[in-house]
């Protein structure tokens, strides 16, 4: 038998439908709902494009009181249901629960900026070389361009460009786990 005092609950959600889960738990319920979200630039055939992504996709976090709504909470419009083992609904631990939240904020979103570093590896997702890849040099943020190492026709080419035109060729959420688990490491060595 779980404890009779409210605490978090992982739950798992249809594809896609975290945003709206989160809305209808809101709504319907008014319980507390922790939705952490990515905002990061993709490269897509129409070029570089802002996106919103779920940092776990097809979950969210809940705060509640299992045993009293696990039914009500199990027939919101966008939850698959509850995360269990066995017969037992696991607690997600407060302390990572204040973690994640110190570190989203209010909003629940974190914006994840490009790191075009020199020696990254881009790609030119617009202009006159779109789809060539190319290494960055130098990152010159006061005119908002980046040098890039091109390879055009068998020799090495630098080129200037915005830095809305290349996209790092790493840039998937695997890739950015630790550069998001960074600042709260550095912060606990100052603790």
């Amino acid at each position: 038998m779980q404890a009779m005092k409210p605490a978090w609950y992982s739950a798992r959600t249809k594809p896609k439908h975290e945003h709206i889960a989160t809305a209808n738990l809101r709504r319907q319920l008014a319980l507390a709902v922790f939705f952490p979200k990515l905002r990061l630039e993709k490269l897509t055939r129409r070029g570089v494009v802002r996106v919103i992504e779920p940092l776990f996709p097809c979950y969210i976090f809940i705060h509640c009181v299992v045993e009293d709504q696990i039914n009500d909470i199990q027939h919101v419009s966008g939850i698959g249901r509850l995360v269990q083992f066995g017969n037992k609904f696991p607690q997600v631990a407060d302390v990572i629960i204040e973690e994640l939240q110190a570190c989203f904020g209010a909003d629940d979103l974190i914006a994840v900026e490009n790191r075009l570093e020199p020696g990254a590896e881009v790609t030119v997702a617009t202009g006159a070389f779109a789809g060539m890849s190319a290494q960055v040099l130098k990152s010159l943020p006061a005119k908002k361009r980046v040098q890039i190492l091109l390879d055009i026709l068998g020799r090495p080419t630098t080129v200037e460009v915005g830095s809305e035109s290349v996209m790092l060729k790493n840039n998937s959420l695997a890739e950015l786990a630790p550069f998001l688990a960074a600042p709260t490491g550095q912060e606990r060595l100052r603790a």
